[in-house]
């Protein structure tokens, strides 16, 4: 999909149109000018100008961002951040191959190894060997100049939290695709007969190169079901699912809204995690996507982009 179609962009120019606003679309959809009178404003990419360059940056860096949740109290997944052998000068006398080591060898279901900034699960291994370590830290050592580890935990459900001023817009769950097992075809073959072929696509390519892989080849028990990826992922093949009022929703906004608040963040989206029946945040955005949502909610989604424009322009 081209920049210049992406769901904000098209969302930007309703809400533009609609009110007058002039828009000037350019480096290809990624920087958006508005003009309303004297009034100019900008949006580069999924910013839109609401949050602080610090808490933007913040938000960006996974383990700053755990570093912090954890000083303030705020329940979190853990991120340790390693640089890349490109920056030795600023890497510990003591290295860092030992240290990661020394954290798979405490954490007996693995660990996951993701660039220490970035979106999408794009280059997230999980990782339960040596082998599979140096192989994940090189993938993502060739592309980024730092990297972030956290344990592997058995994630019950994940909710993302779009926030505007610590006011949910958006809350939504992201359903893991999955098969019911009927003990004669594979895991790939339950898939196949299950999914529409685009959903499928996104499921194997975020399969591919994975341990998951294997799996695929397995002949489940009948009527046990199965996720197909530990993933969480929207564009792994999971599905955006809007939670109505209830328990859930509201321990999700109360531990979203606290992540927010410690760092500053206006507009953005938290993700948190239900472990061992306990919520905790994974990770905050200060750019909001919502391209998939969109397929199923946009008006949703363009009410919410709408919302954070009407603060950009008060």
């Amino acid at each position: 999909m081209l920049n210049s179609q992406r769901i904000f962009v098209n969302a930007a120019r309703k809400y533009c149109a609609d009110r007058g606003i002039a828009l000037d679309v350019r480096s290809h959809g990624w920087l958006l000018v508005m003009q309303q009178g004297p009034k100019r404003r900008f949006a580069y990419g999924y910013d839109v100008g609401l949050n602080s360059s610090v808490a933007h940056r913040i938000a960006n860096d996974k383990a700053a961002t755990a570093e912090l949740l954890e000083a303030f109290g705020i329940a979190c997944v853990p991120h340790a951040l390693f640089l890349s052998p490109k920056l030795s000068a600023y890497i510990p006398p003591a290295g860092s191959w030992e240290t990661m080591l020394g954290l798979l060898e405490q954490n007996c279901d693995g660990l996951v190894v993701k660039p220490n900034e970035g979106t999408s699960g794009h280059l997230v291994f999980r990782v339960r060997s040596k082998p599979a370590l140096e192989t994940a830290v090189n993938r993502i050592f060739a592309l980024e100049l730092n990297l972030a580890i956290s344990p592997y935990l058995a994630i019950q459900d994940e909710v993302r939290v779009v926030l505007i001023d610590h006011v949910p817009l958006v809350v939504y769950s992201k359903r893991r695709p999955s098969i019911t097992g009927d003990g004669v075809r594979t895991m790939l073959e339950l898939a196949v007969a299950a999914m529409p072929p685009e959903r499928l696509t996104a499921v194997l390519s975020g399969i591919a190169g994975d341990q998951d892989q294997a799996a695929l080849d397995t002949i489940p028990p009948a009527g046990q079901r199965h996720a197909l990826n530990w993933r969480h992922n929207l564009d792994s093949g999971a599905e955006p699912v809007v939670l109505e009022h209830g328990e859930t929703r509201e321990s999700c906004i109360r531990i979203a809204v606290e992540a927010a608040k410690s760092i500053g963040l206006r507009f953005g989206s938290i993700d948190v995690v239900q472990v061992d029946g306990a919520w905790r945040v994974l990770e905050i955005n200060s750019g909001v996507m919502m391209e998939a949502l969109s397929q199923q909610h946009p008006n949703l989604v363009d009410a919410a982009y709408a919302t954070a424009l009407d603060k950009v322009f008060e």
